[in-house]
Parts: C-alpha cells; structure tokens; sequence
C-alpha cells in the first residue's frame, strides 16, 4: 500500500487505516468495515467489496458492475452519522454515513445510509442497509423483550442485548 492519507478521512496513512484492512480481509469493528469499504469504493476495490458483504448478500453484488460504477466517481468525503454497537467484542453494528463523491457527469452527489453489519465467526459483514434514512427515535430502539434485530428469533435480552 502507498503512504498517501486514507480516503476515509483519517489523518492516517493508507497502510496504517483502510489499506490494513483491506489487505488482511478482516476490520476489527463495524465502523472500521464501513470506512475501509468506502476507501475500497475509492479506490476500485472490488473484490473486497463482495467478500465483506454478509453471504446472504453476496450473490446480488456483481464484481464488474461495482468495479465500474466505483471508478467512474470520484469520491471526495466521508461523514461518520452515527455508530451503534459494533464494537471488538459486539456482534451487531449499525452505521450511518453519508458518502461525498462527484458521478461520471461531474455532478455532486451523496449517498446517505444506514448500514447493518453482522460479526459472523469473529469476522464483521456489511448486511444490508437503508439509503435516505429518516430520523430514528430515540424511544423506538431495541427493548430487552423485543426480538433481536440480527435476526437469531431471540429476546434481544438472551441475544446482543
């Protein structure tokens, strides 16, 4: 990796944020997953893109296609929304972002999402996520009775909780 500041906004260099991550396939929370995979996004880098989505996913991402529309931007900031969980020793995260970046027609453009990962076998996963979300409640959140949102059929209280 080179010793250019990492695209994800870090003060870093490439090789000591993102790059490291995506060079071992592996991010040691949600919120470091979601940044290299902007930096991935940035930089072309296709492959971990799919690898890093959840397998439940993967089968809709088509390397060329991400490869392609990754490319023709020009990516140009990253704003950390809000991190929830997905910490070293959490099996959820949810990470909201929004991703500056100018399309192939010169025209600026953010993409704003709420993202869920899942730490599966020690390894964190980008499951899926909502684009354009709306404000959360704060009195709407996961109660320890509520069924668990990564989906186990658990109380959250027996599961993340």
């Amino acid at each position: 990796m080179s010793k250019t500041n990492c695209p994800c906004g870090s003060s870093n260099h490439l090789d000591q944020c993102c790059g490291a991550a995506i060079k071992s396939q592996s991010a040691k929370t949600a919120l470091a997953l979601m940044k290299s995979r902007y930096t991935a996004y940035s930089m072309g880098h296709a492959q971990y893109l799919h690898d890093t989505t959840h397998q439940k996913h993967r089968s809709e991402y088509n390397i060329d296609s991400i490869k392609q529309w990754s490319k023709e931007n020009t990516w140009t900031n990253l704003e950390i929304v809000s991190v929830e969980h997905g910490s070293v020793s959490d099996t959820i995260g949810v990470v909201e972002f929004k991703a500056y970046f100018t399309d192939a027609k010169g025209k600026k453009q953010v993409h704003h999402e709420r993202s869920n990962f899942h730490k599966d076998e020690g390894k964190w996963y980008y499951l899926d996520g909502k684009i354009n979300p709306k404000e959360v409640d704060i009195m709407q959140k996961v109660h320890r009775n509520d069924p668990c949102p990564c989906g186990s059929g658990k109380k959250y209280k027996k599961c993340c909780g």
